[in-house]
């Protein structure tokens, strides 16, 4: 025993514990959570008219007198149990806006819809992959004596990729200031948006959600210049939502040219800086609106709800883009597991966030998502469900279900979290027995699917 790592000495005494077979119970349950939350405390369920009990849960009974339940972490890097739960969950969300489902009708698919990515503006050249990086022509270096050409082949994981041609030369400070502002372009985007479609229809602007409105769901993704850019799937409903058809002049054409004119006019002003005066923020010049259709002409909807799933528990470690974790000193910057490009946006972050002019933008709280401070999705009221709903309704699916006048008397409180080293492997592995049945399972209901026994021994 003594030769054997800590994890698995840890992981024989838990599994010789009496209780094993309950606190297995209680980690499968959590999907093989990797931090989950010990809660103390216990729940009674009373008749409403009689007064007779008829459920009642103590912790007491529970292995170490706790509850294990779900840390809920969208980030794939932070717990990959929950992670998936949450993709899933975002996939039913974006899925049923476009096809119906969950309370939404299905009438939704015939609707004007658009998958719609609008992206960060230049803040300076940066490395790209491909058969040749930057060709110029006549040469030339900037002012700094660079190269402003690079004539390499980068693959796309070249770690050259998405790095400054010349970083003395590129926008540090744009680049920061837009990313703190990315969230109120959105909002100006989606207002102009209304006010084009108004105008060209005819209608006083006032009056827009009188005859239609406008639902959308979006999600920011970095790109490999570690700057935002906004994917969002926009419909169009008339003006009780979902459940009400769009007026006769709501078409996709006249939606689609509302987006693309919005998209290269809305701007936002940056509070007057003496260090930095005043930035007008802008969307980038590359925008790309798709319709999407009914009859399957064009993206599918169930692939534009998947890419969005997929891009929603990506963590800033994941993509490089900063860290997972809030910076608390300047000494935290450098020693964080960043390139040098992004250590740069950093510190330019945390030197902005020390002027009083800035200070409404907290850039230092948001230093390690490099200013970006808008949540990784977001959607209008009327696009389609909520991840509330989507939990209660998993809830009552496992057997979770309201007694009619009931009355509910709880108590409970936080007592910890996380596994000690020989749960957390356990754990870690009731995660991948789930993930792969969940895996063969699907297989199994594809088209064809199935386990392929033909090579099997009698």
């Amino acid at each position: 025993m003594r030769h054997l790592p800590e994890a698995d000495r840890d992981a024989l005494r838990i599994a010789q514990d009496p209780h094993f077979p309950r606190w297995l119970q209680q980690i499968t349950a959590t999907g093989g959570c990797a931090h989950p939350i010990h809660l103390s405390g216990h729940t009674t369920t009373l008749d409403g008219t009689t007064g007779e009990i008829l459920h009642h849960y103590d912790t007491r009974n529970e292995p170490g007198e706790r509850l294990l339940v779900r840390c809920r972490n969208r980030r794939a890097t932070v717990c990959p149990a929950c992670s998936r739960l949450h993709a899933g969950d975002t996939f039913h969300l974006v899925r049923a806006g476009l096809i119906g489902g969950k309370n939404i009708p299905t009438t939704v698919r015939t609707r004007p819809r658009l998958f719609v990515t609008l992206t960060a503006p230049s803040f300076g050249p940066v490395h790209r992959s491909g058969t040749t990086c930057r060709p110029r022509r006549d040469g030339g270096a900037c002012e700094h004596g660079r190269p402003l050409g690079c004539h390499t082949g980068h693959a796309p994981a070249d770690p050259l990729v998405g790095q400054p041609v010349c970083p003395d030369c590129y926008d540090y400070t744009g680049h920061v200031l837009w990313h703190a502002h990315a969230a109120k372009l959105w909002d100006r985007f989606v207002i102009d948006v209304r006010r084009r479609l108004a105008s060209s229809a005819g209608i006083v602007q006032s009056r827009f959600a009188h005859h239609a409105r406008l639902s959308f769901a979006r999600i920011a993704e970095y790109q490999k210049r570690v700057a935002v850019h906004v994917h969002a799937v926009v419909r169009l409903d008339g003006p009780d939502g979902p459940t009400d058809e769009p007026p006769p002049w709501g078409t996709p054409d006249r939606l689609t040219r509302a987006v693309h004119a919005s998209a290269q006019r809305v701007t936002v002003r940056t509070p007057y800086s003496p260090a930095v005066g005043e930035l007008d923020l802008t969307w980038g010049t590359q925008t790309d609106v798709r319709a999407l259709h009914a009859d399957g002409d064009g993206p599918e909807d169930d692939a534009v709800a998947a890419y969005v799933a997929k891009y929603v528990t990506k963590g800033t470690d994941e993509t490089g883009a900063g860290t997972d974790h809030k910076v608390t000193t300047r000494d935290d910057i450098d020693t964080a597991p960043v390139n040098r490009h992004v250590r740069t946006l950093m510190h330019t972050c945390w030197n902005l966030g020390g002027l009083p002019e800035y200070a409404p933008l907290r850039l230092r709280t948001w230093t390690h998502t490099l200013g970006y401070r808008g949540h990784i999705l977001t959607k209008s009221r009327a696009y389609s469900t909520t991840y509330a709903a989507l939990r209660a309704e998993r809830a009552h699916h496992v057997g979770h279900t309201d007694i009619p006048d009931a009355i509910t008397d709880a108590h409970w409180r936080y007592i910890g979290s996380g596994h000690t080293p020989g749960a957390a492997l356990i754990a870690a592995g009731v995660a991948e027995d789930l993930a792969e049945s969940r895996r063969l399972s699907a297989e199994a209901s594809q088209p064809g699917g199935g386990v392929d026994n033909s090579s099997a021994q009698a």
